[in-house]
């Protein structure tokens, strides 16, 4: 029996490779002469590069950066050689993640972007021709300012000092002063491509905006949201009028809203939005092994109604139904109806809190559950 796994990311507790090795592992406890193949999966969010080096494999870069407090914190740049040149992927959740922040010091208004910087630099220096950006998970709010300062493009107050670091300074800025043009090839002196790899489509303000949205979730308060997309509007006039190449209308771009407007950043440099799923999906020739599998398990941290629209699981679930392929799901929790489940695709779905019987368990030990559900599901699947 052939069997696919490829679980997105057990937030805050596996990796999605870590997830796809304990499915891997309970499943070949039960039935070890069957093919299992892992292909774990990202959107461009925590775990994005790590899911392409398992996958695609390339040069891992250590790269020095700092968090969005400005402390000290590592990154890395996945170099991967292609017939015009390499092309470097870089996660901004390993210098802007909600994750690096404890629950106590997020405050969007005054998180920075300005160790993403680092990871793109280093690319440069490598000699990518291409950078992809996968963006989720921020704990910032800056509309890349902080991003777009580390590369020589810097916000200024009336004065003509420069901004303090976070969202809620942007409402003060009156100019950008543009001391570089660092997105060009090492080699040759080309523009480089730059990608940012997201499935978020929000605009940057207003209700849809990346403030109002999501700004709560990184600590805002209702007040502080309604600062910040004002400040981030000022900022979007800004970049329009003194970055060149900036794209008309930032403001209302789809994806220019993504990871706290990491994405404006991106576009106004001249970069284009891709889905990120699907990159990862055509980079790990997934579509091409769901033809050939028997079963197909997914899974994540949370399987509830954002996961039926839109995001990583629903997209594999939907490929597997049109094939007639049986979809599982294996999560921390589940919050879906079978009816629901059934419309996008899933067969069956199993939560570490039903196994373990309380919360607590699952969340300390995810590795164990996802093996012991593995192990059930053997027993019910394998010829």
């Amino acid at each position: 029996m052939r069997v696919l796994i490829c679980p997105d990311k057990f937030a805050g507790t596996l990796s999605a490779v870590e997830a796809a090795a304990a499915v891997a592992e309970g499943w070949h406890q039960t039935a070890p002469g069957d093919e299992l193949i892992c292909r774990p999966i990202a959107d461009g969010g925590p775990g994005f590069v790590e899911v392409l080096h398992a996958s695609v494999g390339g040069e891992l870069v250590e790269v020095a950066a700092t968090d969005p407090l400005g402390r000290p914190a590592t990154g890395s740049v996945l170099l991967v050689d292609g017939p015009a040149g390499p092309t470097a992927y870089v996660e901004s959740a390993q210098a802007c993640g909600l994750h690096l922040v404890d629950p106590a010091d997020r405050d969007p208004k005054t998180t920075s972007s300005y160790g993403l910087g680092a990871l793109i630099l280093t690319a440069v220096d490598r000699g990518a021709v291409r950078v992809v950006v996968g963006l989720g998970g921020s704990a910032t709010n800056d509309g890349g300012a902080g991003l777009l300062a580390a590369l020589g493009a810097v916000g200024l107050a009336a004065d003509g000092t420069p901004l303090a670091p976070g969202g809620a300074a942007l409402a003060e800025c009156a100019s950008l002063a543009v001391d570089a043009t660092p997105l060009r090839s090492a080699a040759t002196g080309a523009a480089i491509e730059l990608i940012a790899a997201t499935d978020v489509d929000n605009p940057l303000t207003g209700l849809h905006g990346a403030s109002a949205v999501y700004g709560p979730q990184k600590g805002a308060t209702p007040a502080d949201v309604t600062l910040l997309d004002a400040a981030l509007a000022q900022w979007a006039q800004v970049l329009g009028r003194d970055l060149p190449g900036c794209p008309a209308g930032l403001a209302d771009l789809p994806g220019a809203g993504a990871a706290g407007g990491l994405g404006a950043a991106l576009l106004a440099l001249g970069g284009r939005v891709a889905s990120g799923i699907d990159l990862v999906r055509e980079l790990t020739g997934l579509d091409e092994v769901i033809e050939e599998a028997d079963l197909l398990i997914t899974g994540e941290g949370s399987f509830d109604h954002q996961s039926l629209r839109g995001k990583a699981i629903s997209g594999l679930a939907g490929a597997a139904r049109d094939l007639g392929i049986p979809c599982v799901v294996l999560a921390g929790r589940v919050t879906t109806g079978r009816r629901e489940q059934g419309v996008a695709g899933v067969t069956e779905a199993y939560a570490l809190v039903d196994h373990f019987g309380d919360v607590a368990t699952a969340l300390a030990e995810p590795a164990r559950g996802l093996r012991e559900l593995a192990a059930r599901l053997a027993r019910q699947w394998s010829r």
